[in-house]
């Protein structure tokens, strides 16, 4: 992860340290898996100032704001303060009925900026990736994207998150996955991913493969 001429931050995050330029891919296998790691990584932000930011299921929105009122946030006053946005995956991922991968990669982009301007300290952004199981347009480019959005958190002080249910993805798809962001969060630890190689080196590899499949 690159300092780019400065000291960045650290933040602790699954029982680990991490410098705060990095995109972090989360599998759980059950739901207390799950809401064990980001609800203190974003509690912890919030309280030292950072910037925080979920998208996830409209439908989970209230549990997963209970679990930061748990925390001892007040979730309503820090969204109001706009220290803290969840947005639903319709006004993210999905916009206009399809996912669009040049049009995501852009506004998170725009969000690290921001917050290097205002040096409002780490930007965290977690997101369940549950829409990629959908049927919407476009979905398909998901590990394309992933590998393309670990080249933005190493130029700003922001830290990406991305929940997988290994129950719900198939073991190709994880495999990918895991292949596209440099550490990674397994039975609730943060490690390190020797399996990660350079963004263009694997965008080569997906473009190879699928120049390959039959026409």
């Amino acid at each position: 992860m690159a300092e780019h001429g400065e000291q960045s931050r650290i933040a602790n995050l699954a029982r680990a340290t991490v410098n705060c330029r990095c995109h972090v891919c989360a599998f759980f296998d059950s739901r207390d898996d799950a809401y064990s790691v980001m609800p203190p990584f974003m509690k912890e932000g919030i309280d030292a100032g950072d910037r925080a930011g979920y998208i996830l299921d409209k439908h989970k929105r209230a549990e997963r704001l209970r679990l930061l009122d748990d925390t001892g946030l007040d979730s309503g006053g820090i969204e109001q303060s706009g220290q803290l946005e969840a947005r639903p995956w319709e006004n993210a991922y999905l916009g206009n009925g399809r996912f669009d991968q040049d049009s995501m990669i852009a506004p998170i982009e725009d969000v690290g900026k921001t917050g290097s301007q205002r040096d409002t300290g780490i930007t965290r952004l977690s997101a369940n990736m549950e829409w990629a199981l959908t049927d919407f347009p476009g979905v398909h480019d998901i590990v394309k994207y992933e590998s393309r959005l670990t080249r933005v958190p190493p130029n700003y002080d922001m830290i990406t998150g991305c929940g997988y249910d290994l129950a719900q993805f198939s073991a190709s798809v994880v495999m990918d996955i895991l292949r596209t962001h440099p550490q990674v969060i397994v039975g609730g630890i943060l490690q390190e991913n020797p399996f990660h190689p350079p963004p263009d080196q694997f965008l080569r590899e997906l473009s190879n493969r699928r120049d390959a499949r039959p026409h």
